[in-house]
Order: C-alpha cells, then structure tokens, then sequence
C-alpha cells in the first residue's frame, strides 16, 4: 500500500487502507534521460585517477565519465582528475608520480571500434600505494551495449579495490506517469538507458522484482481493480497471480522466488497471504482486525517484515513466515512504514514521520535496534537496497517534482536522479542478475 507521500499527511491510517495505493503522481516520458548530481562527502574515500580511455570521443558514450560517475555516487571513492594524461593500459604509467598527487589507485584503457561496428575497450588497474598491477579487462561490445560495458568496468574496479561486489551493473525498476499514460520503466542502476516494461491507461504501482531478476511483479488497475501482476521482463508475458474479491496489493518475492507475500482483502479487511509466484496455494499469514500490508523478507526467508496499524498508528513488525507470534520490530516514532531488508540481512530501511511532519529514510541495525535519519528532505517514500547492500534508492520531491534518490548508508553521499519535465516514484533496485535484454 504505498502512496505518495505528500498526501500521507493530509490523510488518516484508515484513509490510507481504503484508497489501497491507488494515488499516482504526474512523472516523465519513459526514455527520458536521466541528469544525476551528486552530493556530500564521504567518511573514507578511496582517491582515484581515471584517465580519458585512449580514443575515447570516437565512441557514442563517454566510458572513462560512466565509470568515475559510478564509483564517486558509491560515496567510497575520491576522483583525481587525469584527463590531461595520455594513459592506456598497455604501458606501465609512473606510480610513483601518482602516489606524489595523493592517487591510491590508478585507471587507464583504450577504445577501438571494429570493421563489423561493434567496440573493443580494455582497461588496466593499479595499486598506487603498493605498486600492484591489478590487471583489466577487454571487452568487446556493441554501440547499444557501451554504458552497460562502463558499468561492468566500474563493478570490476569497486570490487578489486573495497572487496565487494559492485552493483553498478544491475538495474531499477520505477513508475512513471505523463498525462493519463503510466509506465513501468527499467534503467540502469544509474537511472540512464530507461526503456517501457509496460505502458498502461491505467495506474500501475509497487514493483518488485523477482530474485533472479527476470520477472517484476505489480499491482495493475487495467481490470478495473487492483490485482497483483507478475511480468517477464524480457519477453513481456504476462500472468495475473492475485485477481480475488476486494483489492490485491502489495506484492513481495521471496528470496526463493517460489512465492509472494500479497496484502488482500477478500476476507474484510487488509491482511497478509502467502501465494506461489503461479498463483496457486493461497495461505492466510496475519489474523488481525488491523490493516496489514508493505511485506517485505528476510534474506533467509524465515520471517516477513510489515506495516500494521494494530497498536494504534502504522509501525513495522515482523512474523515468521511459516505463522506464529508477530513481534513490533519499530518503537521510535508514531509513524513508520515501507520497510525494506537489506540483502545482508543486518538493516532495515523505512519512512517515518518526524517531528516537523516530514517523512524521511531511517536505517535500522537489526541486531542492536539502533536507528539512525538518512535523510533530511520531507517527503521520501519506497527504500531499496543495493544487492550489496552498500546504497538505498528511495523515491522524494525537489523543487517541486517527484525525484529518484540514493543515498550511501552513513547518509553522507546522495544522487539525484531527475528528469526535468515530470516525476518518478517507487523505485525497486534489482539484483545482481538484473540484466534484462535491451
């Protein structure tokens, strides 16, 4: 039941589960491309040197600019500008000079194109401060497929350098909407390359993707109702898994993906289910006369994370997924909802509402209850993690237009992701396997 969240507060707990998601928000044209800015300073920053790849303006995108995009939004990395430098990855460059102009890691590479048009880029790594080559990667690509290759070299390079995996590479889901036309679009983890998934006259909302990444599921109003929808992403087929009586919303995969968690109301009120991702094996989860809604897994599968109004106001709590006892998870706060767990199991990303009325991320440590503000805008909604766990994309308003965020998890390094004729909302990040064919 996600709603936009400049209507949360004109709104009662109870006028929330009636309208059941159903507000929509004006956003941009499908393959509109994105601008990103970025902002803050990170605690700890890799510096690193990335020099214009050799060739470089004869291909139609700027890979050594997509790559130092990627790790500098990270928030772990320094850019040191080396555009005035010839470096490839062929010759050896003189570390020691970098190490003089504070460099800890050095990037160069080269861009040829091919006789049958497609691009040959190679690129090299070096460990400044320790001398190291950390060898590279040659890959050979067609012109569409250039960002995607960038992306590729920037995962590579953040996981020689931090350990982990890099994720620019995967993909995000949104909704868009222009005039009664609403979208559901799939970008790159950096909001360019944004293709319709689907295009409806009517409301699309809470996309979720499966954790293969080869099916998103939504809730569609092209029935005249709510009803959950799973899609293909590559070949479009569509399949209707959650069509009863009442409303059917808020879908959320298992990390198996054999199932959904789906909120219905077929019974009376909004209430947890569990389904197989065919539509089959409808089993009630929560038995409440409050409205339960917003599921969102554990990594391990075990428990199921959700927004109920049983104590009052809208908190998170947590219930096995098997049935059982239902623990409040959230205690700060007198509205908190749309929770999300971070694939490494250890947080748990939320809205909730302030003191001034604003709605903000928060960031939960699952083990020790800590809860920390990440952001300081007013009206956030719908976190997701990263596959790494390392970012959160989250859906706010600038100047007046629905913005797509991330934010690093200390809060100190954001991206805005914004087109500049309409709005975005929801965002869902993909898992690593999130590659969709373009």
């Amino acid at each position: 039941m996600q709603l936009p969240v400049s209507r949360r507060a004109a709104l009662s707990w109870g006028a929330l589960g009636a309208l059941a998601g159903a507000a929509l928000w004006p956003l941009s044209a499908a393959h509109a491309q994105f601008r990103v800015e970025i902002s803050g300073v990170g605690a700890t920053q890799i510096p690193i040197a990335i020099g214009r790849f050799r060739d470089e303006a004869r291909a139609p995108q700027p890979i050594s600019e997509i790559v130092k995009a990627d790790l500098v939004r990270s928030g772990l990395f320094k850019s040191l500008d080396a555009s005035a430098d010839k470096l490839d990855e062929v010759g050896r460059p003189p570390l020691s000079d970098w190490r003089t102009k504070g460099a800890d890691a050095l990037l160069a590479g080269s861009i040829a194109a091919l006789a049958d048009g497609r691009f040959d880029i190679r690129y090299h790594l070096w460990d400044v401060l320790k001398a190291q080559d950390l060898g590279g990667l040659s890959l050979v690509v067609p012109a569409g497929d250039l960002r995607q290759a960038a992306h590729r070299i920037a995962d590579e390079v953040y996981e020689k350098l931090t350990g982990d995996k890099g994720v620019f590479a995967t993909r995000i889901a949104y909704i868009s909407k222009v005039g009664r036309q609403h979208t559901l679009v799939i970008a790159d983890s950096d909001g360019e390359g944004a293709q319709a998934a689907l295009t409806s006259g009517q409301p699309i909302i809470s996309p979720a993707w499966s954790p293969d990444g080869r099916q998103l599921a939504y809730v569609s109003f092209e029935s005249g109702k709510a009803v959950v929808v799973t899609q293909d992403v590559s070949t479009g087929r569509r399949r209707v898994v959650a069509g009863f009586k009442g409303t059917n919303s808020a879908p959320a995969w298992s990390p198996d993906g054999r199932q959904l968690a789906v909120t219905l109301s077929r019974d009376g009120g909004s209430q947890l289910y569990l389904i197989s991702s065919e539509g089959e094996g409808l089993r009630r989860l929560t038995q409440s006369a409050a409205i339960d809604t917003e599921a969102a897994w554990s990594p391990d599968g075990a428990s199921i994370y959700f927004v109920s109004d049983r104590g009052g106001g809208p908190q998170i709590y947590r219930v096995p997924s098997a049935g059982g006892n239902v623990q409040r998870v959230t205690f700060s706060g007198s509205y908190n909802i749309s929770p999300a767990i971070s694939p490494d199991g250890r947080y748990m990303a939320y809205i909730s509402q302030v003191d001034n009325g604003a709605f903000r991320v928060h960031l939960m440590d699952l083990a020790s209850g800590s809860v920390k503000a990440l952001t300081d805008s007013r009206d956030d909604e719908s976190p997701s993690f990263a596959p790494n766990s390392k970012q959160i994309i989250y859906a706010s308003r600038s100047q007046g237009r629905g913005v797509l965020m991330t934010t690093s998890l200390d809060g100190r390094i954001k991206a805005k992701l914004s087109t500049p004729q309409a709005e975005v909302r929801e965002p869902a990040w993909g898992p690593q396997s999130a590659n969709p064919k373009r």
